[in-house]
């Protein structure tokens, strides 16, 4: 049983949220998006690695997963490991018993020797017990500076998606499906508009749209060029 601090479990409306789901990923890589619903509705028993830089989509596919398992009846858990490094034993026991288990954000760990030994020992636990396991890492296992060889063999073993961040025609695809869900009507122009003079990844775009959204929901207006220089300063 845990005997550390309690690591908080977000409400699955949170965890789960409808614009972060597998069919809502723009430009995934071939077979990408295919083989993460297999491994989240226990069609495939394959493990996944998924690596790339900050803004390229590695938490949206994780949660999407876990939302796409949740809806086949289930039983999905995400944990970031951020914030957790000394803890991580004590996080990864109370996910025992699940049948996909999302882990993000392997950088906080990597190099911290306890941690790395209880990732290992998960490892092996969900392996016997047949639970799906998913990693996400800005880079892949022979880069992260892991101190344990054995975990770097059996992350190694994963399979691979690679991610990159999207270009601007995925960004703004990304809006206008973004829009469109919420019913929001938007210009073209005015996306095209924002995004030449915000230089934001992909996470941070989309927080301000949803900003604007609000904004605009409030006013009841459409998101124009003279609406978001209302919001946003005319400098911008």
């Amino acid at each position: 049983m845990p005997t550390g601090r309690h690591v908080p479990q977000l409400p699955l409306a949170l965890r789960y949220p409808p614009d972060q789901r597998l069919e809502t990923f723009v430009a995934a890589p071939d077979g990408a998006l295919a083989l993460l619903a297999a491994v989240a509705d226990g069609t495939s028993q394959d493990w996944l690695y998924l690596s790339g830089p900050t803004g390229a989509g590695k938490t949206h596919l994780l949660l999407g997963a876990c939302a796409q398992a949740l809806e086949a009846g289930r039983r999905p858990a995400y944990l970031r490991l951020t914030g957790l490094a000394g803890r991580v034993g004590d996080a990864l026991q109370s996910l025992e018993g699940m049948d996909l288990v999302a882990l993000d954000d392997l950088d906080a760990v990597a190099g911290e020797r306890p941690d790395e030994v209880a990732l290992f020992d998960f490892h092996n636990r969900a392996r016997a017990a047949g639970t799906r396991v998913a990693y996400a890492a800005s880079v892949r296992p022979d880069a992260l500076g892991l101190s344990l060889p054995d975990l770097r063999s059996r992350l190694g073993q994963c399979i691979g998606i690679a991610l990159q961040p999207p270009g601007d025609d995925a960004r703004r695809e990304v809006l206008r499906q973004r829009a469109q869900r919420r019913g929001l009507a938007v210009d073209d122009v005015a996306i095209d508009w924002l995004m030449r003079r915000v230089d934001r990844d992909l996470g941070s775009l989309t927080q301000l749209f949803d900003r604007l959204d609000r904004e605009a929901l409030a006013a009841q207006r459409r998101l124009t060029v003279p609406f978001l220089r209302d919001v946003l300063g005319p400098d911008l």
